[in-house]
């Protein structure tokens, strides 16, 4: 019997990809790195998320093929021997035609709004077809096939060409899709933005679209189910997740339509800890959220001992799990809103409204509310191992959990709120009409055609809502146009309470620390922290500093802000993990650290600072002032750095 008798049917994992931009290059094959295929697993080389030259390397995204046989049994599908796989893929960019961000369109009380057409007064009807980036798209087949025509090159904005990336197989020929270098222009030159959201005739190069399989064994031909790629901006965040994942967001919506069957019980390991543990992780993108959850917090989820008592179930702490469950907002609540409450971010509405909305707060989604209520009554399951689980390589997992870790990962990596438009994904992926089936869009039939873009002079919220309406089933483009125009704008605008409400005391809430950092643990203060010579309570103080992870690009205004960050998004730091050592452990910092590395050195300069306060806190030293840090010694070489302001000017 031929393998092809005994196939079921075969489809592409993942089903949906998450892919990065980043500025290196990826010629030698030093420029990109492979998305994670493990639910919270970082990178296997993390580490590496900058090039030789100091770059931003790419995340690409590796596409396969399965197939699930008539006996239950599922393989994974190889290029070679009997089986030949080719793929089709097409993207696009539909971002600047398409209609603006204001508000998410699902919103309950008439809080979602009207929106108008982008670039409605600057183009005429009849050429908005210049306004859309759609490259040609693209068959490959084979093993280790690479080179200029698997480019999306072709693409143009007006007369402008935008590349969106490239695809390659490799050595068992599994699509593997490289997204773009992450540049935003402005149709002419000159024109700075001046929005978050809505810049006319700007566009970017992230991106989305269709990844078709046909495969061909020993001459019978099946077509996979369709899987999709998102081109995203950058992680600076490696290693951390959002309290709520854009997964929460979708296995909620799955739970409502009957599309998984969820656990009749629910698991401390599984569903309540790993809240407590984002939430803390966290504390390294924003400082309040350190002072509220991150190391010496009551509700630390990353310290051993505040673990064993969430996961305590007996009656005597069941007042404690209760207070600790008061402290969510619930999900779905009438009344104002809960600015006492937790999650410490903002919420879809936050600012778009007079009053307080009830959503100007985030809330848990309500299927993770309906498990802490349960947790709090005791009704769950003690299955803590004893330690903080480990994740496992892809390539131990049998084939099944396999699948179940390439419909998760990648969504996983997406943070599911607030939807103000959001980073990766935004609102629409709440939307029943978006899916087929748990995970896997409903991907419209091959046609050649991107999406549709004209669904009359204003969008509203029952348009979005119908049948036939943007959101019934997805074409390239469908998902990144409702995200803001250029990405780096959005990015640079929602940031924390520090900087809309600077007199407030502590900075969350928070938008995107997951993604977008708003105050860091630097490089040089986690150099004094390790410093052992130097005073313990002087470690603990450099430990506790937090810097502004946009020091670096703002600039007199707020148009000037985000001009800085369209020209140098790349160069910001990114925050990576660091294991402690035991030494540091027995101070009581924790684990693992996430340190701002990677940070452009022209921003700098020479940091005579951070020489005088390692002298002083190491004069007690008999070298301290033989060994180079004397203030009496000249300075080898003085540099400014990149950007300084005057009086009045910041």
């Amino acid at each position: 019997m031929n393998l092809s008798d005994e196939i079921q049917f075969i489809a592409i994992y993942p089903p949906i990809g998450i892919a990065r931009v980043g500025n290196a290059d990826i010629s030698d094959n030093d420029g990109f790195f492979l998305a994670s295929e493990v639910i919270g697993k970082v990178a296997e080389d993390h580490e590496q998320y900058r090039n030789k030259h100091g770059d931003l390397k790419r995340q690409a995204v590796r596409f396969r093929v399965y197939a699930t046989l008539t006996n239950g049994d599922i393989i994974e599908l190889k290029h070679g021997g009997d089986i030949n796989i080719e793929w089709r893929v097409q993207i696009a960019n539909l971002k600047a035609g398409w209609y603006e961000f204001n508000q998410a369109m699902d919103l309950p009380n008439d809080l979602s709004k009207v929106s108008l057409k982008r670039n409605r007064n600057r183009v005429p009807s009849n050429q908005r077809q210049y306004l859309d980036i759609t490259p040609s798209a693209k068959t490959i087949s084979g093993t280790k096939v690479q080179g200029s025509g698997y480019s999306f090159d072709d693409g143009q904005f007006f007369n402008r060409f935008v590349p969106l990336g490239e695809v390659r197989t490799d050595e068992h020929g599994r699509l593997i899709f490289i997204p773009g270098q992450g540049k935003s222009a402005a149709s002419r030159p000159g024109l700075r933005p001046l929005t978050f959201a809505n810049n006319d005739l700007w566009h970017d190069d992230v991106c989305d679209g269709t990844i078709r399989a046909t495969v061909s064994i020993s001459g019978c031909t099946l077509e996979a189910k369709p899987g999709y790629i998102v081109v995203a901006p950058p992680n600076y965040g490696q290693g951390l997740y959002s309290v709520i994942t854009m997964d929460d967001v979708v296995r909620d919506l799955f739970s409502k339509q009957k599309l998984l069957d969820f656990p009749s019980s629910v698991s401390f390991t599984t569903d309540i800890w790993p809240i407590f543990a984002r939430m803390s992780d966290m504390s390294w993108t924003n400082h309040g959220i350190y002072m509220l959850n991150g190391t010496g917090s009551t509700i630390d989820g990353r310290n051993p001992q505040v673990t064993s008592k969430l996961n305590n179930k007996f009656a005597e702490n069941t007042a404690w799990r209760r207070r600790v469950f008061e402290l969510f907002r619930p999900a779905k609540r009438e009344g104002i809103a809960m600015p006492q409450a937790i999650p410490p971010f903002y919420g879809d509405a936050f600012g778009e409204v007079e009053n307080e909305s009830i959503l100007e707060g985030l809330e848990v989604t309500e299927t993770m509310y309906a498990q802490l209520k349960l947790w709090a009554e005791g009704k769950f399951d003690d299955d803590w191992p004893g330690a903080e689980p480990s994740l496992p390589d892809f390539n131990d997992l049998d084939e099944k959990q396999q699948l179940n870790h390439l419909n998760r990962a990648g969504l996983h990596e997406c943070i599911g709120g607030p939807f103000h438009p959001g980073i990766e994904l935004t609102w629409v992926m709440r939307s029943p009409l978006l899916w087929e089936s748990a995970y896997r869009l409903k991907i419209l039939p091959e046609t050649g055609e991107v999406a549709e873009q004209d669904f009359g002079m204003q969008l509203t919220s029952e348009v979005c809502s119908s049948e036939n309406g943007p959101l019934d089933g997805v074409a390239p483009g469908s998902l990144s146009r409702w995200l803001g125009v250029p990405w780096q704008t959005d990015e640079a605008s929602c940031n924390s309470d520090a900087r809309y409400a600077p007199s407030l005391y502590l900075s969350f809430p928070s938008f995107w620390g997951a993604r977008v950092p708003n105050q860091v643990l630097s490089k040089e203060a986690w150099e004094r922290v390790r410093d052992t010579k130097s005073p313990v309570l002087q470690r603990y103080k450099h430990f506790s500093n937090r810097e502004d992870w946009l020091r670096d690009i703002n600039g007199r205004d707020y148009s000037e802000r985000i001009n800085n960050m369209v020209n140098e998004w790349w160069k910001l730091g990114v925050l990576a993990p660091e294991l402690t050592t035991v030494e540091e452990q027995s101070l009581g910092l924790p684990s693992t650290v996430f340190i701002e590395a990677g940070r452009a050195k022209e921003y700098t300069g020479t940091n005579a600072k951070e020489k005088l306060i390692a002298t002083v806190e190491n004069i007690d030293q008999p070298s301290a002032l033989t060994s180079g840090m004397s203030p009496q010694q000249p300075e080898e070489e003085f540099t400014p750095p990149l950007r300084t302001y005057k009086r009045g000017e910041v």
